[in-house]
């Protein structure tokens, strides 16, 4: 069953239930108050007809010599004596309406009989005739020694029972009704959100979300979406999911087109070497074929030397790769002790030869500053930094190396009063294979790999590193915790 067929069906159930509760206790309560009643009035009956019996000698106690010069004025009474001289006898006034109906009929024995059963030796007892309907009846013996039953019938009883319990029932079948319909409304505008939720997955679940680029605009509208409700903090649960994976597929779709430039550089940076190589054995196989001697020597060793070149530059390109796919997987890290502040002055003699054009500058406290890290790979970073402030400034910029101490933290700025870095490339700066030649002063023969594996490093040590530039100041700013939680934890494994 549907959730509103069950929620009507227990509604209506325990409502109906509670009614015919009700409606029970009532009718007891209301019977057992009309034959209290009822009770009272026979008693008060059955002591005036006892006086009557006590009037007539006990031989001539029958219910005719009773009755003789009397009527006792009550519509359905029942009057019965019983002697061991007169026998018994008994008679009932019939009741039309509340009114004597006329002469009086008399009971038979076998009436008799079943009153005698219904008594069984007590004071009072309900008895049904088959030709006067019910009876409450009481025994009395009266002083000259006859037994005196009175009864009164309980048919106004059986009737106003009869009358309550029939309202009872129009009212609940009435008011069941009403109550479904008015469940049914409600429940239909309580579980409208819901519809409304069922209908937004139905039509997001039947977009095509497995390729290309994919956006979902489908929401549940915000007036089904009402926090405060319960339905309603569906809906809204729901456009938080939405929202979710929508971001979840534009990233998706985001990280797809990195990879696929990703990849058609890799391929672009593996082809020219690849093609050198080939061209060169070419040559060379060309040359050993029709040429001879010294001629065939040196263009062989020529396109050796190419080969070797173009082998050496796809190395370097295949292990910056490999190097990035392990730091990716939190590899290749090996700690120890670095003072950063000798790593830079090696960092700064190294890269001074490489760019005499321009002047370097460094900034570093007189007392080391220690990290835990792994020094190979910090000399990288500072390597790398250096060497991307060098490629892509012209000769006479001024190159700054500090080191530094900030808290809990050690700082290593790179600055260069270049041109600085085009806007247009600053957010795919640390990206694979991203170059900044657009912005800066001159072409430049590397991967577009070097900040990207230094990124990778610093975020290695749980450290951060950003840009900030514009033109006549960029600096990069890494920034390492002195003991990161990565060492640690490698430490106590």
């Amino acid at each position: 069953m549907s959730l509103q067929t069950r929620l009507m069906t227990a509604v209506i159930g325990f409502v109906s239930l509670i009614l015919v509760i009700v409606a029970v206790i009532t009718s007891a309560l209301l019977g057992g108050t009309l034959e209290r009643q009822l009770e009272v009035r026979l008693n008060g009956y059955s002591l005036q007809v006892t006086k009557w019996v006590s009037q007539v000698p006990a031989q001539f106690a029958d219910i005719d010599n009773v009755l003789a010069e009397r009527n006792p004025g009550v519509p359905g009474i029942l009057l019965a004596v019983s002697s061991t001289e007169g026998g018994t006898s008994g008679v009932v006034f019939p009741d039309t309406k509340g009114e004597l109906s006329g002469v009086s009929q008399t009971l038979t024995s076998a009436d008799l009989d079943r009153i005698n059963s219904a008594l069984g030796g007590r004071a009072s007892g309900t008895v049904t005739l088959d030709d006067f309907g019910s009876y409450l009846v009481v025994v009395q013996q009266a002083p000259n020694g006859v037994n005196v039953v009175t009864g009164l019938p309980r048919t106004e009883i059986q009737n106003q029972l009869a009358t309550l319990l029939t309202v009872i029932a129009l009212a609940t079948i009435g008011g069941l009704i009403l109550l479904a319909l008015t469940t049914a409304i409600t429940i239909r505008v309580g579980l409208r959100p819901l519809r409304a939720v069922a209908a937004t997955a139905t039509r997001v679940a039947n977009q095509p979300l497995d390729r290309g680029e994919v956006q979902i605009t489908e929401r549940v509208p915000a007036s089904e979406a009402d926090p405060r409700t319960e339905t309603g903090l569906v809906g809204s649960s729901l456009n938080k999911l939405l929202d979710h994976v929508n971001d979840s597929l534009a990233s998706r779709q985001k990280n797809e087109e990195r990879m696929r430039r990703f990849v058609a550089d890799a391929s672009h940076e593996l082809r020219t070497p690849l093609s050198s190589i080939r061209g060169y054995s070419e040559l060379s196989l060309r040359a050993l074929k029709q040429q001879g001697g010294e001629a065939a020597v040196e263009s062989t060793t020529t396109s050796l030397e190419r080969i070797q070149a173009q082998s050496l530059r796809m190395t370097r390109l295949v292990e910056d790769l490999l190097l990035l796919a392990r730091l990716d997987e939190g590899r290749e890290l090996v700690y120890g002790t670095v003072d950063l502040t000798q790593l830079a002055l090696e960092g700064l003699s190294d890269a001074r030869p490489t760019a005499a054009d321009h002047h370097w500058n460094i900034e570093a406290p007189d007392e080391p500053i220690v990290i835990v890290g792994d020094a190979g790979r910090m000399h990288q970073v500072v390597a790398n930094l250096l060497a991307n402030a060098r490629t892509h400034t012209p000769a006479g910029t001024s190159i700054t190396l500090s080191v530094s101490r900030e808290g809990d933290e050690a700082v290593v700025r790179v600055h260069d009063d270049g041109p600085g870095i085009d806007p247009g490339v600053r957010d795919e700066l640390f990206a694979r294979f991203a170059r900044g030649d657009s912005s800066r002063a001159r072409q430049t023969g590397g991967t577009g790999l070097g900040l990207a594996i230094a990124k990778a490093i610093v975020e290695g040590h749980g450290g951060h590193l950003t840009v900030a530039s514009e033109p006549g100041d960029t600096t990069f700013t890494v920034r390492l915790p002195l003991s990161p939680a990565t060492a640690s934890t490698a430490s106590a494994d």
